[in-house]
């Protein structure tokens, strides 16, 4: 199932990467790339539309969307336990 991802549990991710980036430097750093490409796809969209670069648009509407994208990747990688997902909470 494929839910749109609250601000809430991108907080609630983000604290629990926050207090395990010791022991999970990778997921810490692979987090936060997803939330700038996020934040430049909300920023970018209107420059975009502005400058008349309308090739952009796509690809702003692609970041917007990258942590939905990633959580759910994650999760069915949790599902076929593949790939170990602590940070999923009830979620998983």
């Amino acid at each position: 199932m494929n839910h749109p991802l609250t601000l809430a549990e991108i907080l609630r991710i983000k604290r629990w990467l926050v207090t395990h980036r010791a022991e999970h430097p990778l997921e810490y750093e692979l987090w936060d790339i997803m939330l700038c490409l996020w934040l430049m796809g909300w920023i970018g969209w209107l420059p975009a539309f502005v400058l008349d670069a309308l090739w952009a648009c796509p690809l702003c509407l692609l970041g917007m969307s990258t942590p939905r994208l990633y959580v759910a990747w994650r999760r069915h990688a949790h599902r076929l336990q593949r790939l170990r997902c602590d940070w999923l909470g009830n979620a998983g």
